[in-house]
This record gives C-alpha cells, structure tokens and sequence, in this order.
C-alpha cells in the first residue's frame, strides 16, 4: 500500500470524531461507541474511557480489537468507511494525551482514563473512488 493510500485512510479519519469498537473477553463480545483522535504517524487512535466498562475488563483479558468509523449516508456514490483492527492499551504517550485534549478540551476537566489503540490493519471502502473501491493497508510486522 502506498503513502497516498495511508494518506486517503488518515484524511477520512479526520473528519469524522465517534468510532465503534468491539472487544472480547474470548467467550463474551461486546461493542461501543467512543470518541476519537486519531494520529497519523502513530497510526493510534486515543480515547477515553473507564475501568468499569465492559469494554476496559474485556481488554483486561484479551487486548485484540476491531472496529468501523463509517460515513452515515443512504446514496451510494457517497457510502464511505474504515474498518480497523488493533491493540487497545492504557495511553503513557504525552503526545497523543496532549492530541486528545486539544481535540477535546472540554474532556481535561473530567480528567478521563485515555487509552490506545494501536492500528495493524485498516480497510477503507471509498465508492466516491469507484463503487466498491478499497483500499487496505496492514502492518508489515504481522
């Protein structure tokens, strides 16, 4: 995959700010909703969230995660979409905590728990390309 293939998948992310995400303790699945700041050159997205959800004691257990951030739209010439997997951490980067707030400054006085998901896989579907067109990218790690 291509820096500019990066670059469309980085660019798509911007502009939207709420992902779903799904989480397994390996027998039960759960999904949410969280809002997003996304760094490109980390490949990472931050968010916020407790320990007492579902989704914290799942990774508790098994960090693996998916997820989708997605263009609502009925016309299909604009349907627009990333799926996701990765690695949910707990956040010790400065930098993405300092990205976070400036995205969400309101979030510094509520002095949330941030976290990372470290992306190893991404698959954007982009019909304004072409119907059906996609675009994926993994890691070359894996």
């Amino acid at each position: 995959m291509s820096q500019s293939d990066l670059k469309k998948i980085a660019l798509f992310l911007a502009k939207h700010h709420v992902l779903s995400l799904a989480t397994s303790d390996t027998l039960e699945l759960s999904a949410c909703n969280l809002f997003y700041a996304f760094d490109e050159t980390k490949l990472s997205f931050v968010v916020a969230s407790s320990d007492d959800t579902t989704h914290i004691k799942n990774i508790f257990k098994n960090q693996k995660v998916a997820g989708t951030v997605v263009l609502e739209t009925k016309i299909i010439g604009r349907i627009e979409g990333v799926q996701f997997r990765g690695e949910f951490l707990e956040l010790h980067d400065e930098d993405l905590k300092r990205l976070y707030f400036k995205t969400f400054p309101y979030a510094l006085a509520m002095n949330p728990k941030l976290w990372q998901i470290k992306v190893d896989y991404f698959k954007l579907t982009d019909n304004t390309l072409g119907f059906g067109k996609k675009i994926i990218w993994q890691a070359s790690f894996l």
